[in-house]
């Protein structure tokens, strides 16, 4: 079982910023990377195929793409692949925003 994380600036103590992130500052903070795309649809397959609605921006990693899930103010991610810590990192450290696990 992968390990799933959530970045979020729930647990800060901010005067300047929203305690959640919105939408609209995802879809613009993500247009501006190259490796990433917006769907509202993520749909997975395998022996079985299925869908999900939501708000996913696609990270392109060499011949993969992970979700990176956005969810009532927080933006989700699977651990399975190792290189998601490092984008996820900077993902959180850009939109000023903490990471747990869980």
């Amino acid at each position: 079982m992968s390990q799933r994380y959530r970045i979020t600036r729930a647990l800060q103590e901010n005067g300047n910023l929203e305690q959640t992130i919105s939408l609209d500052e995802c879809k613009q903070y993500f247009s501006s990377k190259s490796d990433f795309t917006y769907t509202s649809v993520y749909t997975v397959t395998g022996s079985t195929s299925m869908s999900i609605d939501g708000d996913f921006f696609m990270w392109n990693y060499i011949d993969t793409q992970i979700p990176f899930r956005y969810y009532q103010g927080d933006i989700y991610v699977s651990g399975i692949n190792e290189a998601v810590i490092p984008m996820m990192i900077e993902v959180a450290s850009e939109l000023i925003a903490d990471i747990q696990e869980g």
